[in-house]
């Protein structure tokens, strides 16, 4: 009976482990969210900058995830080289231990009912009173804390009540032990697809004496290679970026494992030392979270002469998709998850729509001028399908405000430069009306109307955002020369100089050309009132 009570409270503990981590990450990156980007960019030119900013924003955030979508990030849009995130992703390995010290320094200490659960009271109120503010945030974020305390109180009792559900020694001693322990900490981590649970439920095994520190030690290696699992699985479908990040931190935590391993008796008399030599309390739980520290820097040091070459190797693999098959190049599942990130990346992904759309236009007038077609930049509705696809899955609650208000714009860009990739087709309608035209004069008015167009949609292309102020008095002056030549070719079929149904397609391509330059003209006014971070 008891055994099964053990059981119960264990899963209990686990669940509230990790429903206080998610609490307090998702606070934590509402709140810090918008400076991932500004510490990221402005402390990454030299390796030692970039693994203290990447250790620096994890701790901060407690979310190694965070920070390597946003380093992804920054490297789709050419703030950061990929060797220089490099260096992020491997400081967030670091960043990510301090998780361990929160439990071991922290968690253990306090009593429940005195810390724990004023602090999920304290967090609901500001929350509560807070609802789209800085402060719902925070509130989010200690009532993680607050349940994150109650997870491990209840481990704490799990462990208490059946202090052998874990006990591994009957799989044989010696060598097999630390295998054996290894290969639990890399299950728990893979089942709960956390390592920072695996970690507290091993700290409070080391805590509570179930298992040795060589034991416990051995398990925490396991949840590190562990999280190579996780990699893997956030890489399937993911940006070709995304996929060397994951990479590289598969190959950082294999070789920390294995040199780990390796040297374990001697990193662990290591331990002892510096534990003594800091005047750390005499803990397992503390040694393990020192222990978790130093074979994670020992992963820098043996990066350090390899990570260029490492960085060469993966930006020849991963290649990115054709453009023409409309592939996301900046959206997958991992930037969702936050979401001043999700919101720039999907701003990115829209100008790539944009010049989607209007090559499609470029091609329309240059055929309605009788021009060589333009090469189109295809792949517009499948790209088109995944922004949709991308948007339905964003969180809406966890949005700031002005994220949401960058998302309700972006939406409407995409709206409008719908409608200039929808009119494509009909611009090049009137090809056969317009090579037939036996007017000089009108002919000359309708190509230069259509070369006019051609260079407005060129200012008007996502890749030249900021928009240039002309932009605006060449749309009206481009207004004025289609009403001009709309009652020219109205003139010219009333009095027989030019067939009915000539004049009926002309009107119809240039009209579809006018709606096009508008939308574009929208579209670009709208972007321009977005910040490029």
């Amino acid at each position: 009976m008891i055994e099964g009570i053990g059981i119960g409270v264990l899963f209990g503990g686990i669940g509230l482990f990790l429903l206080g981590m998610l609490l307090m990450t998702d606070g934590l990156k509402q709140v810090a969210g918008p400076a991932l980007g500004r510490v990221l960019t402005s402390s990454t030119q030299t390796r030692l900058r970039g693994l203290a900013s990447g250790m620096m924003v994890t701790a901060a955030v407690q979310s190694s995830s965070a920070v390597t979508v946003a380093a992804i990030g920054f490297v789709n849009a050419g703030l950061l080289t990929f060797s220089q995130s490099l260096w992020v992703l491997f400081g967030a390995n670091v960043g990510t231990t301090m998780t361990g010290w929160l439990v071991a320094l922290v968690g253990f200490q306090i009593k429940v009912e005195v810390a724990a659960l004023p602090l999920v009271g304290l967090g609901m109120a500001l929350r509560l009173t807070g609802a789209e503010t800085r402060r719902a945030a925070i509130g989010t974020a200690l009532t993680g804390f607050g349940v994150l305390f109650l997870g491990i109180g209840f481990l704490q009792q799990a462990f208490a009540l059946d202090g052998g559900a874990l006990d591994l020694s009957g799989l044989g001693g010696g060598l097999l032990s630390v295998p054996a322990y290894l290969l639990a900490g890399m299950l728990l981590t893979v089942l709960m697809q956390s390592s920072s649970a695996s970690l507290a439920v091993t700290l409070t095994l080391a805590h509570s004496g179930v298992v040795t520190l060589n034991e416990a030690a051995a398990m925490v290696i396991g949840a590190n290679i562990g999280t190579s699992v996780t990699a893997i699985l956030a890489a399937i479908g993911a940006t070709p970026n995304a996929k060397r990040a994951a990479s590289a931190h598969v190959l950082f935590n294999l070789l920390t494992a294995v040199a780990a391993l390796g040297l374990l008796p001697w990193l662990l008399q290591g331990v002892d030392l510096l534990g003594n030599l800091f005047d750390l309390e005499d803990s397992p739980a503390i040694s393990l979270a020192l222990f978790h520290t130093v074979f994670n820097v020992l992963g820098v040091i043996l990066m350090w002469p390899l990570a260029d070459r490492m960085a060469a190797q993966l930006k020849r693999r991963f290649r990115s998709h054709d453009e023409a098959r409309g592939e996301p190049r900046y959206l997958d599942q991992n930037v969702a998850s936050v979401p001043s990130l999700a919101v720039d990346a999907l701003r990115r992904e829209i100008f790539r729509l944009g010049r989607k759309a209007l090559s499609a236009a470029h091609a329309g007038i240059a055929r309605l001028a009788g021009q060589p077609p333009a090469d189109v930049d295809g792949g517009y509705e499948r790209l088109g399908r995944a922004i949709q696809a991308f948007v339905a899955g964003l969180g809406r609650a966890s949005m700031s405000g002005s994220s949401a208000e960058a998302l309700a714009t972006l939406l409407r860009v995409q709206h409008y430069y719908d409608n200039c990739h929808e009119q494509a087709e009909g611009i090049a309608g009137g090809q056969r009306a317009a090579a037939g035209l036996a007017d000089p004069a009108l002919k000359h008015q309708l190509l230069a109307l259509a070369a006019e167009a051609d260079e407005l949609l060129v200012q008007l292309d996502p890749a030249h955002a900021p928009f240039a102020p002309l932009a605006g008095h060449q749309s009206t002056r481009f207004e004025s020369h289609y009403e001009a030549l709309k009652a020219n070719l109205l003139a010219a079929g009333a009095d027989g100089r030019l067939d009915i149904e000539a004049m009926d397609a002309l009107l119809r391509s240039f009209s579809a050309l006018r709606r096009t330059v508008q939308q574009a003209a929208k579209a670009a006014r709208l972007l321009d009132q977005l910040s490029p971070g």
